[in-house]
């Protein structure tokens, strides 16, 4: 008899999500990915000055702020004609670059590690490195006193999970020196941004920073840190794990998903913006490997089984968010983007497919691991080489513009400050979860419709008007499964960067409760 393994919420950093599983022998035969949580920014938008959704779309997300201040500017810049100075570019690239280098560690420790690593192992190690020693005694100090959150409570261990006592104290040890360098990437945005959470530099047109001397004195020091942890710690952590204990999950492409992959592009390299080091693009299921070029006119969203109202796909300049919680066959508050009609993957992995970059290639090729859990991992490691690279350039260049005895850059475009009577505005940007995109129509000189697309959107996206499944929802189908110890569920479910969970029920198919965990 067909069960189901409810994790609700499945939360640690930001979201509300809930995702339902069913399971015959031991393999999951179907899912449903469920958004449980309506905030409705979209609508207080409505009636605003365009200028004010820079500062109120951030506040849609407490990790990727930045990331949505900047596409909601790019939006309105598109609607008002604003020509953004390449100073200014340069500022904003390293303000959200800042927090790329803070989000992917996170990610790789905090939010997925724990799913691989049998902690209680720690209790084992018998070198006498000072460092291991003593995060060994803190870890067992914490048994003793019953206060081990948040590496526990967890699902059990398994068959690849790490055990090795000194593997997991240094993986341990790793994780609370990734907590340390996560502040210094804070620090850093903030250098520029002005405060973090939730930036104040990027305006409609620039930034509203002429960082002094000291300022980007500082913003370096604190950008070797991190760069050095990324590249001597957690990028070789991630390949060592993705290409040792998760070998075999990643060969046989545990999690992969639909197949079909899109990214919009993002961070400008050149003064027009037109020149970006990721590249926007699709790759569709029917042709792996092919990308095409991006025709935003076929991005469309459906609400066929979200408590909305809903008609046809609409593309997001039509789109509309109205509550229906009477809805036949809805069990969502998420949309469900679609490009071409295809369900497509967002976040690094896509990123990295789409611009077929040679060093994840490379790996992959290498080792035999295809798209799925396992490569969006390694991905995410890839993806900060090219960060920490392009974060020195962008500031040897913004140093170099604000060096200049003979001319002093433009950081803000004001002769394009006010908003239109009438007009329309669109911006396609990466986070770092994936493609992120804002459209905006203004009427009377206030936004008369507001619509997001972000990159959970895409990929927690549920079934459409085709019935088809989004994302992770075809991900988790096919995934071998323990329905009483369900950790490659979640191992899936976290490779995509949503969050954590922290219930689990298990029902039967006529969803009475079995267990608790």
């Amino acid at each position: 008899m067909a069960k189901r393994v409810v994790i609700d919420p499945v939360t640690r950093v930001e979201g509300h999500l809930r995702i339902e599983v069913e399971i015959e022998n031991n393999v999951v035969t179907n899912a449903w990915a469920q958004g449980t949580m309506f905030r409705g920014i979209e609508q207080i938008l409505q009636g605003r000055d365009p200028r004010d959704a820079v500062y109120i779309t951030e506040r849609v997300c407490g990790v990727c702020m930045a990331s949505h201040g900047w596409t909601s500017a790019m939006a309105i810049e598109d609607a008002q004609g604003a020509n953004v100075p390449r100073a200014a570019q340069l500022i904003r690239n390293l303000i959200a670059g800042s927090l790329w280098l803070h989000d992917h560690p996170l990610h790789f420790y905090h939010l997925s590690a724990l799913d691989y690593l049998d902690v209680l192992a720690v209790n084992h190690y018998q070198g006498n490195v000072a460092e291991l020693l003593a995060v060994k005694n803190k870890i067992m100090s914490l048994v003793t006193a019953g206060d081990t959150a948040p590496l526990t409570p967890r699902y059990q261990p398994d068959s690849y999970s790490v055990r090795d006592p000194e593997i997991v104290t240094t993986a341990l040890a790793h994780y609370l020196e990734a907590l340390k360098i996560q502040g210094k990437a804070k620090k850093m945005s903030a250098v520029l941004g002005g405060k973090q959470p939730h930036q104040s530099s990027i305006v409609v047109g620039g930034v509203t920073i002429y960082p002094r001397k000291e300022q980007l004195e500082a913003f370096r020091t604190l950008l070797n840190e991190v760069v050095s942890f990324a590249e001597l710690t957690y990028v070789p952590d991630v390949v060592s794990f993705c290409t040792g204990p998760l070998l075999e999950l990643g060969k046989a492409g545990v999690g992969a998903g639909p197949g079909g992959y899109i990214a919009y592009g993002g961070f400008p390299m050149d003064d027009s913006g037109t020149e970006k080091l990721f590249k926007g693009g699709f790759i569709s299921n029917e042709a792996p490997g092919v990308v095409e070029a991006l025709d935003m006119s076929r991005i469309t969203e459906s609400a066929a089984s979200a408590w909305y109202k809903d008609g046809e796909p609409a593309h997001p300049w039509a789109g509309e968010t109205v509550i229906d919680f009477d809805k036949k066959g809805a069990y969502t508050f998420i949309k469900s983007p679609r490009y071409k009609g295809e369900a497509a993957e967002v976040g690094p992995l896509a990123r990295m497919l789409v611009m077929q970059h040679s060093g994840l290639l490379d790996l992959m090729g290498r080792y035999g691991i295809k798209p799925g859990a396992v490569a969006r991992h390694l991905a995410r490691a890839q993806e900060t080489l090219l960060i920490t690279k392009s974060m020195y350039r962008w500031l040897d260049d913004l140093e170099t513009l604000l060096g200049s005895k003979t001319v002093r850059p433009d950081i803000h475009d004001s002769k394009h400050w006010d908003p239109p009577a009438q007009g329309q505005g669109a911006a396609l940007n990466e986070a770092p979860r994936g493609a992120l995109g804002h459209w905006l129509k203004i009427d009377q000189h206030v936004i008369s419709n507001y619509q997001m697309v972000v990159p959970t959107t895409w990929n927690i996206s549920p079934r459409d008007e085709k019935n088809i499944p989004g994302p992770v929802e075809q991900a988790l189908i096919g995934v071998p499964v323990d329905p009483d110890n369900p950790v490659n569920v979640v191992r899936v479910i976290r490779s995509f960067d949503p969050c954590l969970a922290c219930a689990v029920h298990l029902i039967d198919a006529d969803g009475e409760k079995i267990v608790k965990i």
